[in-house]
């Protein structure tokens, strides 16, 4: 059963990691929907995950205080921008190993948009996981200490859903299905292991806590930042072959978390993409698409059509409801 949604003032909200081009473009779309919103930006640099090692090695995990850097200065510059343009947006810096700027950034506001991305020279390896596991319970945990958090939206991964050992078995793939920790880490797919351990650590807490959360458990994000060494691509010719590699704009994602977000019977995993590479045009188009020299045309015989096999349904059935036109500014 759906879990209960208290109707309380909404119109406070957080969005973490703001910095991030999802992040970027949740703040600007809340606040057309007149949301007042609290902008929180980690810190991220080359201190970043070598601060986490420190704090591994001394073996302490909670509240502690690790060297850091600001966001980078595009992004950083870009909500400046908005900020001085809207009243409504109030910018913070929260750290996510100090546990007090996680509940600074929250405090006072009804919902969070949590989302976690390293900074684009950052790969995904042991490390990140590890450091990618500790953000998300540190934000459930101060989102359980705020009494006035009525719902968390948790940015995950088609990654943290479609590898198993077995996954060819299934007939359809949906929100029901969950990664194998054992098999990520057989053949190093990281990014997919950090996605799913995160999103377990997130939902086991949020159960123990009591704090209303929804997933959203997003394709991978097209648009002028993608590259051939983008993370969420590790195996994307076997998910192709599988019938489960998706991409997804960024309207419809943010559209989706905001749906998420406002709608009262919201609950669970939604699997969110707006595009199923199955055919070899759409295949060679993303090729080219984050690999600019790739061949226009795929060689030979070597890309074949692939039946879909995953599926959001859960999603659409609730996004018939939201309206996106809503717009106060």
């Amino acid at each position: 059963m759906a879990p209960a949604f208290v109707h309380r003032d909404r119109n406070t909200v957080c969005v973490m990691d703001a910095s991030c081009r999802l992040g970027i473009s949740l703040v600007r779309r809340l606040l057309q929907r007149g949301c007042t919103v609290h902008a929180a930006s980690y810190h991220h640099g080359s201190q970043f995950a070598l601060g986490f090692f420190l704090l591994v090695v001394v073996g302490c995990f909670c509240v502690c205080w690790i060297p850091t850097i600001a966001a980078s200065g595009e992004s950083s510059g870009v909500l400046k921008r908005m900020c001085s343009e809207n009243r409504r947006l109030k910018l913070f810096q929260a750290d996510p190993f100090d546990y007090q700027t996680i509940v600074d950034a929250v405090k006072g506001c009804s919902g969070l948009f949590y989302t976690f991305e390293p900074p684009q020279d950052e790969s995904y390896d042991e490390l990140m996981v590890e450091v990618e596991v500790r953000a998300a319970h540190n934000v459930v945990e101060a989102c359980a200490q705020v009494d006035t958090i009525e719902r968390v939206v948790f940015t995950s991964s088609v990654t943290a859903v479609v590898w198993k050992e077995n996954r060819k078995l299934a007939a359809d793939v949906d929100e029901r299905e969950w990664s194998e920790p054992n098999f990520c880490r057989k053949f190093k797919l990281w990014h997919a292991l950090a996605k799913t351990l995160a999103e377990k650590t997130a939902w086991a807490l949020a159960m123990d806590r009591g704090v209303d959360m929804v997933s959203v458990n997003a394709g991978l994000l097209t648009g002028p930042e993608i590259s051939v060494s983008n993370p969420y691509l590790k195996g994307a010719p076997q998910m192709y072959e599988d019938g489960v590699l998706v991409t997804v704009d960024i309207d419809f994602l943010v559209d989706a978390h905001i749906a998420v977000y406002e709608g009262p019977s919201a609950y669970g995993r939604y699997l969110c993409f707006s595009n199923v590479v199955c055919r070899p045009p759409d295949a060679v188009k993303l090729a080219q698409l984050v690999s600019p020299d790739a061949p226009s045309s795929p060689q030979s015989n070597e890309l074949k059509v692939i039946a879909q096999r995953i599926q959001n349904k859960k999603l659409s059935k609730l996004m018939v409801d939201f309206d996106v036109r809503i717009q106060v500014e």
